[in-house]
């Protein structure tokens, strides 16, 4: 039976970054609020995406530093990978922050709800309870929060093939010997490298040109020699025409060429999809584009009075940050102090190893844009603590505005590279020139230090 309709000030359906902030925000400040979520308390980046894969990222890197510990003077013997322990790291990661995320939903005051909703009417949604009820939730404003999920392409064969997502390969009760990773993006290269470190033979199958395509090609180049080094076999501008799953449970993918790739598990990490079509928006006067995404202006309003959407399912960029930036645009107008999401600096980092992080305008993006460009760049090795830390992999590129020296943008790959990136866009938030970083006095030996190195290209002030 389903009840009257429950009416609060504000709805909440999804619980990720933007929704539970928010949610948690507003009801603090005495607004009654309530929070309708499937199930994954803290939301996918928690859950399945950033804090688990980088949990084992970690893991990688410890399975790396000791293979290589005798160049650092200290011999191991005996190390092995031990499945258990590993998903028992990562597991607990993961429920010490769920089961913080909870007390926090508690403290707050919000009113949470676990089951699915489905928009009846404007700001108004039927919740499915896992018990078989059924609740009628209102309020006078709303937000949508409900993400994304991996996106499965049309191939041929591959919904009878078992392949895995991003999410599934999280649970793999063994490693695989062999695994075929469809797709060389972020998730794609992160997953890829990883089960190499793990022990895995590694191939990656990527339809364009090149690993990380929004990069410069010089940037997509040195990661593919990365990976290159590391043993992973990368297949660039190579379309997949079936996949099957032969008698000896082999998947094999078989691409437009004729080539056949064989593997124990195939990945797929070719994007994500929105979570819009359980919710019946029509329904909620909410319009969808074509791929699904909540169409939203620059201040996240959707075509529905008093109705926002934020986070990956707005099509903002899908990185957990950018979803908290979302939370601050929607508060803002709550309070009356709005501000939009136009103009936004989105740094961002890839955590291979080493990792490669970007703020602002690539080179590329710099020139269509048509702006005057000057490029520096520094190998990695030039930098002391890379040595002291005895990695030296990489590259640094800054591409700058050639008349004033403004910084346009940044591409770092190499160690420690996602805490880096954080001084550079610092000075672009300030307006500072490239010359303020080539100047600064940064403590030494660190990598943060490398700006200054990088930065030193640009001519010093004329002498009078």
């Amino acid at each position: 039976m389903v009840g009257a309709v429950e009416r609060f000030d504000v709805l909440v359906v999804g619980g990720g970054k933007a929704g539970k902030t928010l949610a948690m925000d507003l009801a603090r400040s005495g607004a009654t609020v309530a929070m309708v979520e499937r199930g994954m308390i803290g939301g996918s980046c928690i859950n399945v995406a950033c804090i688990p894969t980088k949990a084992l990222v970690t893991s990688a890197r410890a399975a790396r530093a000791v293979r290589g510990a005798d160049a650092l003077g200290t011999v191991v013997h005996g190390s092995h990978l031990d499945l258990d322990l590993l998903r028992a790291h990562k597991e607990d990661v993961v429920d010490g922050m769920v089961a913080a995320n909870r007390q926090q939903f508690l403290e707050s005051g919000l009113h949470l709800v676990i089951g699915a909703a489905t928009f009846v009417a404007p700001r108004t949604v039927r919740v499915a309870l896992p018990d078989g009820g059924t609740r009628l939730i209102s309020g006078d404003r709303a937000v949508i929060n409900t993400g994304t999920r991996p996106y499965l392409p049309p191939i041929p064969g591959l919904p009878e093939a078992g392949v895995l997502t991003s999410d599934d390969l999280l649970r793999l009760s063994r490693l695989p010997r062999r695994l075929t990773v469809l797709g060389g993006g972020t998730v794609g290269v992160e997953f890829a490298q990883m089960f190499a470190a793990f022990g895995s033979a590694v191939t990656i199958v990527e339809g364009g040109p090149r690993l990380l395509s929004r990069e410069d090609p010089e940037i997509s180049d040195a990661v593919a020699q990365v990976f290159a080094a590391d043993g992973i076999d990368v297949r660039t501008a190579v379309a997949v025409d079936r996949i099957d799953r032969v008698p000896d449970g082999t998947v094999r993918v078989v691409t437009a060429d004729g080539a056949a790739v064989d593997g124990d598990v195939v990945l797929v990490a070719v994007g994500r999809a929105p979570v819009t079509r359980e919710l019946d928006l029509p329904a909620a006067g909410v319009r969808t584009g074509e791929r699904g995404f909540v169409e939203v202006d620059e201040y996240l309003r959707t075509s529905a009075e008093r109705t926002w959407a934020a986070g990956d399912v707005a099509g903002s960029p899908q990185f957990t940050h950018a979803s908290l930036d979302d939370y601050r645009v929607i508060r803002s107008q709550f309070v009356g102090t709005p501000r939009s999401t136009t103009g936004r600096l989105v740094p961002y980092t890839v955590f291979t190893t080493p990792e490669l992080a970007r703020v602002g305008l690539t080179e590329t993006e710099a020139r269509a844009a048509g702006h005057p460009v000057r490029v520096v760049r520094l190998p990695v090795a030039a930098i002391p603590r890379a040595r002291t830390l005895r990695q030296t992999t990489g590259m640094w590129k800054a591409v700058l505005h050639r008349d004033t020296d403004r910084i346009l943008g940044v591409a770092l790959l190499g160690a420690e590279a996602g805490e880096v990136v954080t001084a550079v866009q610092l000075a672009m938030l300030a307006g500072m020139p490239g010359t303020a970083l080539r100047d600064a006095m940064i403590t030494h030996p660190t990598m943060a230090e490398g700006l200054n190195l990088l930065f030193a290209q640009l001519a010093p002030e004329p002498v009078r």
